[in-house]
């Protein structure tokens, strides 16, 4: 594939409300006579579910309707990503995040629910041969809208793909100041379905929009060559969880969390990486812990002893010297090295004539370890 000399995005109006049964090809080519070789059609994911029959029938109002709908979500769920309030993250059986499961209850009567298409890949494949069957050659990019982590606002992205590689991959190409490209791939597919986005709309009743220049100029034979070769569709942009950095939910990055404090190491395993601690980062540290700590003990700063990489060092003792006493000195001195960890301090614990001590550091990097 090689760069355009530009992009048109056209809107394909007058296709109608689309129910079970219906043929999306036909509906859509007597609605664009003008489409080409090597149009990009980048379809509503919606207008395909409702053509497949994924709808679930639900009361159109009250309780009974909010009971339906959780069910239909925890149908489409294979594990819950993150919730607050009314609102929940979750992994769908396709393997997308999104918000309750892409399930949707706009542009469509009160009484249903739209999920989403069974295999978006699947579907945009059909769509493809459909089209290859009129003798037209044209790729398929199956969109739905999605929110972004730590982005506000929503924009679409691919949940299926045929006839076009989801990637356009850079890795390996030189850019222009002689810098070899390592990670770049580009996701074309998700480029192509927030473009279309742009002539769709929400309330428009257009569901389908088509690119038209994005393809080189031997169109047919470029879309031929994807099509024989295996189409990864949209899936191929899905990470899998040994190379997605943020796949944990918050409930799981909870229960991770807890294990990690739980196994943190004690004196003598390992030294500390000399490296200095930041004052303010112990003291949030500190104000952290401090609402569950024994009312009798007191932690303070000590010397620090240049035998084992610490940089810093704290005191901890106890008023009450009892054998419960101590014990719950030592499990506040573990809350205040869990604590310290979540700041990237590293803590060996030493036994103190009245107390116990923590030598600090700060956690050294991971391509240290």
């Amino acid at each position: 594939m090689t760069a355009t000399d530009g992009l048109e995005i056209r809107p394909v109006r007058g296709i109608g409300d689309i129910t079970p049964g219906d043929d999306l090809v036909e509906l859509i080519a007597a609605a664009a006579p003008w489409l080409a070789d090597g149009d990009v059609l980048v379809v509503t994911s919606k207008i395909i579910s409702k053509a497949e029959g994924r709808l679930v029938e639900v009361p159109a109002d009250g309780p009974e309707r909010d009971t339906a709908r959780a069910a239909a979500l925890a149908a489409e769920t294979r594990r819950v990503v993150a919730r607050r309030g009314p609102t929940a993250i979750v992994q769908t059986r396709h393997g997308f995040v999104m918000a309750a499961a892409g399930i949707d209850a706009s542009n469509v009567d009160k009484t249903h629910l739209v999920l989403l298409p069974a295999d978006p890949d699947a579907s945009a494949r059909a769509l493809r041969d459909g089209f290859r069957a009129r003798g037209l050659h044209v790729a398929i990019v199956v969109s739905d809208t999605m929110g972004r982590a730590w982005r506000n606002g929503q924009t679409d992205v691919a949940l299926g793909a045929a006839g076009i590689a989801p990637f356009r991959d850079h890795r390996g190409e030189t850019d222009p100041y002689g810098n070899e490209l390592q990670v770049t791939q580009m996701a074309v597919i998700d480029e192509l379905a927030a473009a279309g986005e742009l002539v769709k709309g929400k309330c428009d009743q257009v569901p389908v929009a088509v690119v038209r220049g994005f393809f080189p100029s031997d169109t047919a034979g470029a879309l031929r060559s994807v099509s024989e070769n295996a189409d990864p569709g949209a899936r191929a942009l899905l990470r899998d969880a040994a190379s997605d950095m943020f796949s944990l939910g918050t409930a799981e990055a909870r229960a991770a969390g807890l294990l990690d404090a739980a196994l943190l190491p004690e004196a003598g395993e390992r030294a500390l990486a000399g490296l200095p601690v930041d004052d303010q980062a112990v003291g949030r540290a500190l104000a952290a812990v401090a609402p569950v700590l024994a009312r009798g003990t007191t932690v303070t700063p000590a010397d620090v002893l240049p035998h084992n990489g610490a940089t810093a060092a704290l005191h901890l003792t106890a008023r009450d010297t009892t054998p419960a006493g101590l014990m719950r000195l030592g499990a506040d001195a573990h809350r205040l090295r869990a604590a310290l960890a979540a700041e990237s301090i590293a803590t060996v614990v030493l036994p103190h004539e009245d107390g116990i001590r923590l030598d600090l550091s700060t956690l050294a990097p991971e391509s240290d370890r």
